[in-house]
């Protein structure tokens, strides 16, 4: 992993913009940047997400990791283990539905991680993990 983490940025679609900014800044707590009528800007955790207003979406596939059956497309972030369990209980209190409720995967193994999916208001998929040790991230 690179000494200096740089933010990264992701543009994705939505169908309603107002539903957008209620769910990233409402819900998920992302302040918000600059915006149009066609897009929104947001903090996911120090990286910039962009919404473009666009056809309603669904996530393509999904593929089993340790046993469950994960949205493909999906994002997130890696946080720390308090973040990714403040989220956590923040979408569980806002009654977020999760695809895959929040859990420990990998356990007693390498790369052992906390994760949870959950979906956007325009079905884009979610995810947010932790680590108790960020040096595994990449471990095989």
């Amino acid at each position: 992993m690179p000494s200096e983490l740089r933010p990264f940025h992701l543009a994705f679609p939505v169908d309603d913009l107002q539903k957008a900014r209620e769910f990233y800044a409402g819900v998920m707590g992302c302040p918000e940047g600059r915006s149009s009528d066609h897009w929104i800007d947001f903090d996911l955790f120090g990286h910039q997400i962009v919404t473009h207003l666009a056809p309603k979406t669904e996530f393509a596939a999904c593929n089993e990791v340790d046993g469950t059956a994960v949205p493909i497309p999906h994002f997130g972030v890696v946080l720390r283990m308090s973040e990714w369990v403040d989220l956590a209980e923040r979408l569980r209190a806002k009654g977020v539905a999760f695809v895959v409720e929040p859990q420990i995967r990998f356990q007693g193994e390498v790369g052992e991680q906390a994760t949870m999916f959950f979906l956007d208001p325009s079905r884009n998929a979610l995810e947010f993990k932790a680590l108790a040790d960020l040096g595994q991230l990449f471990a095989k």
